[in-house]
């Protein structure tokens, strides 16, 4: 059984349709990599999924861990397992990096943490991401750069440890090193045997140290090819020009 299936998924913004008929599959474990051009709905399949209601649903179906979780709002998709990161990450004044993450794991699990082995996993972590440790007590993306942005967004997939995480643009906007040090936390997730990823790039410099499963080309709202990680490679030599 899949942990997420998608089924015939359509899906409008503001009454325009964006999505046409999506189908997809991911199971335990897999790297499934999302490209096209801009503009195509890639960032839209992502909402949709996540439960946005900004992003309708027009028909289809989404089932994860065999549930149908079509109707369920974003909070109840977060505690189920699923996950997602954005491209441009919210500031939240008054909310250290730790009391966030640490309050999301809560909510998630139902369950208290020990402080000190969280501090102690907050560390390590911080340390594969080489996140300068000082971090954890500012207010969450408050005066961070586009590249701690997105180290603070990897960090919590790391401490949240969900069944399946998106990561929508994660490397859009960083340098060379940003982007390796981003890699590095995706590639420390990847160990969990049972997490799944959906990666939405419109970019290959992410993918180039990950292992991919799948890959998927979006244009226009339809997805139009399907392969494995060697499709990575000849869009980055060719670009999505012959499936415009």
């Amino acid at each position: 059984m899949s942990l997420l299936e998608i089924r015939e998924l359509s899906v409008s913004v503001d009454g325009s349709p964006i999505l046409k008929n999506i189908n997809l599959n991911i199971g335990k474990g897999e790297t499934h990599v999302l490209m096209g051009p801009n503009g195509a709905g890639k960032s839209t399949l992502g909402n949709a999924l996540m439960g946005n209601p900004a992003y309708e649903i027009t028909s289809g179906s989404i089932y994860f861990n065999g549930l149908d979780i079509k109707g369920e709002s974003a909070d109840k998709r977060a505690k189920a397992g699923m996950f997602m990161s954005f491209q441009n990450p919210l500031e939240v004044p008054g909310i250290s990096v730790s009391s966030f993450i640490r309050n999301a794991i809560m909510q998630q699990t139902g369950e208290k943490i020990k402080f000190s082995e969280y501090r102690k996993e907050l560390a390590a972590n911080m340390e594969i991401l080489n996140y300068d440790a000082s971090y954890k007590d500012r207010d969450l993306n408050v005066g961070f750069s586009g590249g701690e942005k997105k180290k603070a967004e990897i960090l919590q997939l790391l401490m949240l440890k969900p069944k399946f995480a998106i990561l929508d643009e994660t490397d859009s906007g960083l340098d060379v090193d940003a982007v390796r040090t981003v890699s590095a936390g995706i590639e420390e997730y990847q160990k969990n045997e049972d997490g799944a990823l959906l990666i939405i790039t419109h970019s290959t410099k992410i993918l180039e140290s990950l292992h991919v499963d799948f890959t998927h080309v979006l244009v226009k709202g339809e997805i139009v090819a399907d392969g494995d990680a060697s499709l990575v490679s000849e869009i980055n030599e060719n670009g999505f020009e012959k499936y415009i």
